[in-house]
């Protein structure tokens, strides 16, 4: 297979968090509906071999985006190009008491695996880090004998423009956007044999998805006072997701269930969309 070109490197804000777990109020609300929607895969199909494929592409601690198929019992196989962050990923399972496969390629566009692996080859959010994503998804299809799911940051929600314009401009110099427009995606899957079973939006909380704490955003806009930075800095402003697999706060589902009114609006996809902080697309490979 011709070699891929270089991934981009994400920022280096993942070292933080392989040992400071408080991820913020947005990331263990993305988390939560994810596990939700990985839920209902694995009731519908039976999911039991799983490949994700690379793992970065989720902001926060990395390497656990898969933790809630593990424990519905599927067999996991995690991919990442960074041995130091592989190594590390692999100790905060062991922290989970989880068992995954952990494979360290330096080629993401040339996965180690025979044809037809896994039930389900996925991930969320990595690909417009990559040099060449159409390899990589061509690679997912290869390795996965019944579903594929992508899911990547929705472009024309509001947080979005927020972010490009106005506090954080230079995101662009370390993604290429052209990767997060899903009908591109869903054009190269259909090249590869994949038949689309669904599409919508992922992660409608009520705020705008900036990729940036809530303190930093009101800073950035020049909004600054004591009593708003003591709301959401410091030790009573605590979200961890592994807090809740490690059993230490089991409450915190149900504090984030309070936030998805309109993640479950009887609404068309296409309307949450504006607001919507992901795009995703579940396609079943065919073998065409």
């Amino acid at each position: 297979m011709k070699q891929g070109k270089a991934s981009r490197q994400p920022p280096n804000g993942w070292n933080k968090y392989l040992t400071d777990y408080n991820e913020g109020l947005g990331l263990v609300y993305e988390r939560f509906v994810l596990n939700d929607y990985l839920d209902r895969l694995v009731n519908r199909f039976q999911t039991r071999t799983v490949l994700e494929a690379p793992i970065f592409g989720m902001a926060g601690v990395s390497g656990i985006n898969s933790v809630h198929l593990a424990q519905r019992g599927a067999a996991v196989t995690l991919v990442d190009e960074n041995a130091d962050r592989l190594s590390a990923i692999e100790r905060i399972w062991g922290e989970l008491g989880l068992q995954a496969r952990f494979v360290c390629q330096s080629d993401l566009h040339q996965l180690p695996f025979p044809d037809h692996s896994f039930d389900l080859t996925w991930n969320w959010a990595a690909l417009w880090y990559l040099g060449d994503p159409s390899t990589l998804l061509k690679e997912l299809v290869r390795t996965s004998r019944q579903l594929i799911f992508i899911a990547m940051p929705n472009r024309v929600q509001v947080g979005y423009w927020m972010r490009k314009h106005l506090l954080e401009r230079d995101f662009v110099n370390y993604v290429d956007e052209g990767w997060a427009d899903i009908q591109r995606i869903k054009k190269a899957l259909r090249s590869f044999g994949v038949r689309f079973l669904e599409e919508g939006v992922l992660d409608v909380p009520p705020w705008p998805d900036t990729v940036m704490p809530a303190a930093q955003v009101l800073k950035r806009l020049g909004i600054q006072s004591k009593k708003l930075d003591a709301q959401f800095t410091g030790k009573a402003w605590n979200w961890s997701t592994m807090d809740y697999y490690l059993g230490r706060r089991p409450e915190l589902k149900a504090r984030i269930d309070r936030y998805t009114f309109l993640e479950h609006a009887p609404l068309p996809w296409q309307i949450k969309a504006i607001w919507a902080h992901h795009r995703y697309v579940l396609g079943q490979v065919t073998g065409d």
